[in-house]
């Protein structure tokens, strides 16, 4: 939905309420304009397309004078009503023909059900979208000449001077959406891909990454830079590299991932592994943790690679982060540790983790019904290796009443299911009195 302009002078016109003097509005300022009315597509006096325009620039502050009271979108086709009031004309003609014989706006009764087109108003909106249009492509026209300079400079440099053109590139396609399919037009891909390698800079390819991730990659693309050589880059500069070229490597890896000919092993290797382990763990950069997670969940998802990621020592890290963690990365640890559940070293890890129970029954009912259902699974594969040992610390950390006020909420009725079989098995070694007992004791102290 377009946003009306906070600017509140108006030029009056009869009865309408809108802009008449075309030429000083624009000049003053009132409506964003320039210092002349543009109504033509350049120097030839082609018209502009207003519905064109007006789609393209959905993004863009509108003046409120150019906004249909009833649909809230600009107006193409405005037209004015007996009480002086414009409407977009579809918008109108539709309230009337639904039997209203009022004004949508002061809902005045209607004398007279005609409606005229308001031509002034129409020249100006048209006028405004022109010139803002005409802007746009300008910027658009020039940010794309800039980016086929950078590249055409990238073949002919090498050390700091290919730094900073690749610094340039990488902001230019940052910003702009234009200059992105300029690169990929122009055999960007290709050149910029050709930097990375085995005996390439850290500033080169800290630069050359920041803009690859920016860039729409085909398969062959892809292809490309699954070689050894650059996915050993790529992992070296996780491990190194700053807070921006980190989060940088991990979503060029996940780019990798999303082609149907990536093959797992590209990711197991235990450098990576250890890099984003690092990365989750460093809580004075948020996005880097949930950069890192992100990743690490894709990763734990191919069934070849888990071993590995416990076998790095993941279970108990990501446990002992749990605490410190917001409801989105609390969702991504707890996937990845039930996950890695389902492997009998995954769950020998949780089980001698001590506070793999302590910290995930925190979790129960606390941050989202998929979270509450995550940690159930994990507790059911800790309890469950050893029930007479670890069935007692669960319920000492208050599972038997989280587990209650799962059974009365309006969980799903699988959840519930499941919790009522988690708490039998936290009975198992207390008499009924003593384990109400401990039920009420717990939810008092929670």
């Amino acid at each position: 939905m377009y946003q009306p302009s906070s600017r509140r002078r108006e030029y009056e016109v009869a009865g309408g309420g809108h802009v008449l003097d075309l030429e000083t509005a624009v000049k003053d300022g009132i409506l964003g304009g320039g210092d002349r009315v543009v109504s033509g597509g350049g120097g030839t006096g082609e018209k502009l397309d207003l519905k064109k325009m007006v789609e393209e620039l959905d993004s863009i502050e509108v003046p409120s004078v150019f906004i249909c009271p009833i649909s809230l979108e600009p107006m193409q086709d405005p037209v004015t009503l007996c009480t002086g009031q414009t409407y977009e004309r579809s918008n109108i003609l539709k309230w009337l023909s639904l039997g209203h014989f009022t004004c949508p706006t002061t809902m005045q009764e209607l004398w007279e059900e005609s409606v005229t087109p308001n031509k002034t108003l129409h020249q100006l909106i048209h006028s405004w979208f022109s010139q803002k249009y005409l802007a746009v492509k300008k910027r658009s026209e020039d940010v794309q000449g800039r980016a086929l300079e950078v590249l055409e400079t990238l073949k002919k440099v090498k050390g700091q001077a290919r730094v900073q053109a690749l610094k340039e590139l990488r902001q230019v396609v940052t910003a702009h959406d234009s200059a992105k399919k300029t690169v990929v037009d122009n055999g960007g891909f290709g050149l910029i891909s050709s930097m990375l390698g085995r005996f390439t800079t850290h500033a080169v390819g800290s630069e050359a990454i920041g803009i690859l991730v920016n860039l729409d990659l085909d398969l062959e693309s892809r292809a490309n830079l699954m070689q050894p050589a650059k996915v050993s880059l790529v992992v070296d500069m996780l491990n190194e590299g700053s807070i921006e070229t980190k989060i940088n490597c991990t979503k060029l890896i996940e780019m990798l991932m999303a082609g149907r000919d990536f093959e797992s092993g590209i990711v197991s290797s235990l450098s990576l592994l250890a890099g984003l382990l690092r990365l989750v763990k460093d809580k004075r950069h948020p996005n880097g943790v949930l950069a890192g997670l992100g990743l690490l969940k894709l990763i734990s998802s191919h069934e070849g690679v888990r071993s590995s990621v416990v076998s790095i020592g993941a279970i108990p890290q990501l446990v002992e982060i749990l605490p410190n963690l917001n409801a989105e990365c609390v969702e991504l640890s707890l996937y990845i540790l039930e996950v890695l559940s389902t492997l009998p070293e995954g769950r020998l890890a949780l089980k001698d983790c001590p506070n793999t129970i302590p910290n995930t029954v925190k979790l129960l009912m606390k941050v989202s019904e998929n979270c509450t259902q995550l940690s159930l699974s994990i507790l059911w594969a800790v309890c469950g290796l050893a029930p007479e040992e670890y069935a007692s610390v669960a319920v000492d950390a208050g599972l038997a009443a989280k587990l209650l006020l799962v059974i009365q909420s309006g969980c799903n009725p699988v959840l519930k299911q499941r919790s009522a079989e988690l708490l039998k098995l936290c009975s198992l070694n207390y008499t009924a009195t003593i384990f109400i007992s401990k039920c009420k004791l717990t939810r008092t102290i929670q």
